[in-house]
């Protein structure tokens, strides 16, 4: 049994119905059967009977209840089209902080409009794993948390968040929640390792690639509430506004990619240091003082990452005397359009016309940069080179993941970069440079990686601005 819908079709299962087929026909049958046997004085019979008819009864109430879950993921399915949001366009919109308390209370039934149906789809898709994956008890940890997140959320939707004291109540709660996701990367990492026998590399890549770019966008949103809750607070008194502060929520209008990638360094080097007992020496040249507005923990997620293989592979391949070079550029303006020219994003059209939206062209108006680092680690090897952006995949040995899983990691490879819990615990697992790639196409950007076998590895990354400043 199956229900359509505008994005796909959510599946009754067979259990479902044959729960509620059984119960309906052991409830109605057996209570006929139990009152013969009162007539028949067959007590110990009747007692029996009994206990058969109220299971049904048991089977019959928890089909209703599947199907009324069911139902709530059918309609939250459903709702994401009736809505055109930019989100991009609303993480920014509300205004530098302190916010008024009706733009706060904006910012928070914007939130709450879009995480349950992202919620819903991320439960949908766990449901759609094969059923020895979602049983590993990592996975199924996961898959708790998220029914558990959206069965919070729900009563919000009822209502509009109209007063300060609903707005407070609802970002406590945000928070919590937030909290209660840190950990979903590095435990998602762990079943499917555990898994890998049972699910291919391909649908491990595809279902990753989905998820974790879904749970930046949503995690960004609550985060973004959360933050200009926590900078507005007209509940305290009035606030007035920083003028030194560049931030807005969780983006920073005013961003030095130099000074991410200092702390990086800085960090990356003494745990380098504290492994190898040396470390190899940075330098940054081009345009240090290039700004731009972005998401500095995604950024610092990004960087780590990306200077953590960098210092491993220079090590490794003895040539820690090798400085490792980072180049930063800025985007050239772009000429003033004519009055003629008149852009079209082709996403708009084509979700207003209710039709899969293409892949997005940055903007070439809005700032942005491009960071290249460089390294005399050797390269990639050519059979390596193609799976770099596969999830799971990892130079590390059987035994070294074995250690792995169980949480015995050393020093290097539990470096933690922005992504707090997720990226210490995602050491050697394979998740760090496709999870830094979904980190920089989010909002437009990208990664590439130039490898010359036997010398060393260029790789660039691109970032594109969330606005002018």
């Amino acid at each position: 049994m199956a229900v359509g819908t505008k994005d796909g079709e959510i599946e009754f299962g067979f259990g479902t119905v044959y729960a509620m087929n059984i119960g309906m026909n052991m409830v109605g049958g057996r209570i006929n059967y139990a009152l013969k046997s009162i007539s028949g004085r067959r007590v110990g019979l009747f007692v029996d009977v009994l206990i058969l008819g109220l299971f049904g009864l048991k089977l019959c109430i928890k089909g209703f209840r599947i199907i009324f879950q069911k139902s709530c993921l059918l309609l939250l399915l459903a709702a994401e089209g009736k809505e055109i949001i930019d989100v991009e366009t609303n993480l920014e919109g509300h205004g530098r902080p302190p916010l008024s308390a009706e733009t706060l209370f904006h910012s928070a039934n914007f939130t709450l409009s879009l995480l349950p149906i992202r919620l819903a789809h991320r439960i949908a898709a766990l449901r759609n794993l094969p059923y020895i994956v979602v049983s590993n008890p990592h996975i199924a940890r996961i898959y708790n948390t998220y029914v558990h997140s959206l069965s919070t959320l729900l009563p919000y939707q009822e209502k509009r968040i109209t007063n300060l004291e609903d707005e407070i109540q609802f970002t406590e709660v945000m928070a919590d929640l937030v909290q209660t996701h840190s950990n979903t990367i590095p435990v998602l990492a762990r079943g499917f390792l555990e898994c890998r026998k049972y699910i291919s590399p391909i649908d491990v890549t595809r279902f990753l690639d989905e998820h974790l770019r879904a749970r930046i966008g949503t995690r960004l949103i609550a985060e973004q509430h959360i933050a200009l809750h926590l900078s507005s607070q007209p509940h305290c008194g009035d606030t007035k506004p920083d003028s030194e502060s560049t931030c807005i929520g969780v983006i920073d209008t005013a961003l030095r990619p130099a000074d991410i990638i200092r702390n990086s360094d800085s960090f990356v080097s003494e745990i380098c240091e504290l492994k190898y007992g040396v470390r190899p020496s940075v330098i940054i040249n081009g345009e240090p003082d290039t700004r731009l507005a972005h998401v500095p923990t995604h950024l610092e997620y990004i960087i780590t990452e990306l200077l953590k293989n960098a210092f491993r592979a220079t090590v490794e391949s003895g040539k820690e005397r090798e400085p490792i070079e980072i180049t930063i550029a800025a985007s050239p303006d772009p000429p003033a359009p004519s009055l003629d020219e008149v852009p079209v994003d082709p996403s708009v059209v084509q979700k207003a016309m209710g039709a899969p939206s293409p892949p997005s062209i940055p903007d070439s108006s809005i700032p942005g940069v491009t960071i290249r680092i460089r390294d005399r680690g050797g390269g990639i090897s050519p059979s390596n080179l193609p799976n770099i952006w596969a999830y799971s995949f990892t130079t590390f040995g059987e035994k070294e993941l074995l250690d792995l899983s169980n949480g015995n990691a050393d020093a290097l490879n539990a470096i933690s970069g922005a992504g707090g819990a997720d990226s210490s615990s995602l050491a050697g697992l394979g998740y760090g440079l496709p999870l830094g790639r979904a980190y920089a196409e989010h909002f437009g950007g990208e990664i590439k990686v130039q490898s010359l076998w036997g010398w060393g590895t260029d790789v660039y990354l691109k970032l594109r601005g969330l606005g002018k400043m």
